[in-house]
């Protein structure tokens, strides 16, 4: 029976031969992505949304959280946590948005749950809200979460945040009364990070947060493309994506970013123009202050709006 041979490399570069001390075998299942978008007509769509609805600004990001709630709702088995080598589907679309607090100094965040049911203004008005409420010190759950993590000790803190993720997890308790949100990360996280100037990024993944997917939002800009065999300038958006393999494969992350790039591309015919907000039921809804055209605060998850090149 003929058996695999391996012939040794005798004659390595010198950083080759540093190159195999330095870094031991492969043990991360993340994969990079990166969607390149044409927002013509989501440029289009939010000028019209807004005109709508002028007292809630809605923008590329809320388009990105509801285009990848669609795209987990659709695919449930990729809304899924990683326990005891098992996987277990979440039983809602709950996407994570990333906000900079502090002058940019510290992070929070915000999940929108079920944002598949959502429409774009509802997402517009609840995160708006709710980032407003994180940027005073009024929202319960990320309150709740400092105040937890600021009495650890630092020495400590590794050890309790991977005795927090095996209990929430792996044993699947609910440590609310302790604090800890319950699965506060939900099946996505997008952070925008367009809004400092960065045209193009990717993230890593959090692995406190058994979350699979982490989306980059990067600035829409004004780029030439081929259409039709010519030259023409289009507003084009550059999201990565990062992803678990264990969770996801390439089959997968294929059909979803088609979800995701499709529902970007044509938001009229994925999302639909909202005929009223229903996010009466959002703490504080109505009363939000800065409608100017501008997000409140200096927030990693929300943009300005989009500026359209074309009439």
């Amino acid at each position: 029976m003929n058996q695999a041979r391996f012939t040794r490399i005798e004659k390595l570069s010198a950083w080759r031969r540093i190159a195999l001390h330095i870094w031991g075998r492969p043990t991360d299942p993340t994969v990079y992505g990166n969607l390149e978008i044409n927002m013509r007509e989501a440029v289009r769509y939010l000028k019209e949304v807004n005109q709508r609805f002028p007292e809630t600004q809605v923008t590329v990001t809320h388009l990105v959280v509801k285009a990848i709630a669609k795209a987990l709702a659709a695919w449930p088995q990729s809304n899924a946590i990683v326990s005891r080598h098992r996987l277990y589907m979440r039983d809602s679309a709950d996407v994570y948005c990333q906000v900079a607090t502090e002058s940019g100094n510290d992070l929070s965040g915000v999940k929108i749950t079920k944002a598949d049911t959502k429409s774009t203004v509802d997402i517009a008005t609840e995160l708006a809200t709710r980032v407003q409420r994180v940027h005073s010190r009024q929202d319960a759950g990320s309150e709740q979460t400092k105040k937890a993590l600021a009495r650890i000790p630092h020495q400590l803190l590794g050890r309790i945040l991977r005795v927090t993720e095996w209990l929430t997890y792996d044993l699947r308790l609910d440590l609310s009364r302790f604090g800890i949100a319950y699965d506060q990360f939900g099946g996505a996280m997008v952070s925008n990070v367009g809004v400092f100037g960065i045209g193009h990024g990717l993230a890593p993944l959090v692995p406190v947060s058994r979350t699979p997917i982490v989306l980059l939002v990067g600035q829409l800009k004004d780029k030439p493309i081929a259409e039709d065999g010519k030259i023409v300038i289009a507003p084009m958006l550059n999201i990565g994506a990062t992803f678990d393999h264990r969770v996801i494969d390439g089959f997968q992350a294929g059909r979803m970013a088609k979800i995701v790039i499709g529902s970007l591309e044509d938001p009229y015919r994925h999302f639909g123009l909202p005929n009223r907000s229903n996010s009466a039921d959002v703490p504080g809804h109505g009363d939000r202050a800065g409608t100017n055209g501008k997000d409140p605060g200096d927030t990693a998850c929300t943009d300005p709006p989009a500026k359209s090149s074309r009439g």
